[in-house]
């Protein structure tokens, strides 16, 4: 797999509003600030995407690079998750077989806009969540 120089790094999906939401929420329960997010739709987040395969132009699974190695689907979220303060217990959702868990995420990512809409652009984030965004 692929290296990526920057680490912490979230990539989403910044017009969809389940992702925007998911960003806001790591965000606040980042007390320490270690994850640093980007839009898909920015320079620095079509770059990352392709980097890792997926396309840009219509994704399907957000990333986080940690440790230096990229994960997708079910293991990026479960990996942001069990690093957040009070979160460590979803580890044990790592015993799920990665099939399952990535057949939720799927089913959850194909339908994402009709369930909870999307934006016309990317979502603005205020200024304390703009410092660790990344275009």
């Amino acid at each position: 797999m692929s290296k990526w120089p920057d680490d912490d790094v979230i990539l989403f999906d910044g017009v969809c509003i389940f992702c925007s939401r998911w960003v806001r929420f790591v965000a606040k329960r980042d007390t320490g600030k270690r994850f640093r997010f980007t839009p898909i739709q920015s320079d620095y987040g079509a770059r990352l995407a392709r980097t890792f395969g997926i396309d840009p132009a219509d994704p399907d699974t957000n990333a986080v690079v940690h440790g230096g190695e990229v994960f997708m689907k079910s293991d990026a979220a479960l990996t942001v998750l069990s690093q957040l303060p009070g979160w460590r217990w979803v580890r044990v959702l790592f015993a799920v077989p990665k099939p399952l868990r990535d057949f939720v995420y799927s089913l959850v990512a194909r339908n994402r806009y009709r369930i909870f809409g999307k934006y016309d652009a990317c979502f603005v984030p205020d200024a304390d969540l703009r410092a660790r965004v990344i275009e």
